[in-house]
C-alpha cells in the first residue's frame, strides 16, 4: 500500500511543478516564430531559378510538424522539413521560383502545420527582367 502512496506523492509533485517551469499540460498545438513571412527578392533574370529561404523557430514545448507546403503556382516549388522541429530548434522552408515571363510577380506559399494558426501564408515578390 505504501508503494501506491509514494507514487501518488511523486505524481502530485510533478503536476504541481509543471506551471513553475512554464509547461502547459493542456497545450496541444505547437508555436512557431517566423523570421520573415514576406520577402521582396527585387529584380531577377528571366528563366533563372532563384532560391528563397524562410526561417522559423520553435519557441514552444510541442514539436512543430509541417504537414504540407503548397505554392500558389507551378513556377514555385517548396522544400520543407519532413521531421518534427523540436522545442528550441530552428527550421527553414526553401522556395525555388523559376520565372518564365517578365514583369512584376507576387506568389503565395501556404504552410500547413500543427500550430495554432494551422496555415501560415508566406509571400515572395519581385520583378522579372529580360
Amino acid at each position: 500500500m505504501e508503494k501506491y502512496h509514494t507514487w501518488s506523492l511523486i505524481l502530485i509533485a510533478f503536476f504541481c511543478l509543471i506551471p513553475a517551469f512554464g509547461f502547459n499540460a493542456s497545450q496541444t498545438t505547437a508555436s512557431i516564430v517566423w523570421k520573415d513571412t514576406s520577402i521582396d527578392i527585387g529584380e531577377i533574370p528571366i528563366k533563372n531559378p532563384v532560391k528563397i529561404e524562410f526561417s522559423f523557430k520553435n519557441p514552444g514545448m510541442i514539436p512543430i510538424i509541417i504537414r504540407e507546403v503548397k505554392p500558389s503556382c507551378g513556377c514555385t516549388v517548396a522544400d520543407f522539413p519532413k521531421q518534427p522541429i523540436l522545442s528550441g530548434a530552428e527550421g527553414k522552408i526553401t522556395v525555388t521560383y523559376d520565372a518564365e515571363v517578365s514583369g512584376y510577380f507576387s506568389k503565395t506559399i501556404s504552410v500547413y502545420s500543427n500550430t495554432e494558426e494551422n496555415v501560415t501564408e508566406l509571400y515572395i515578390k519581385g520583378i522579372v527582367v529580360k
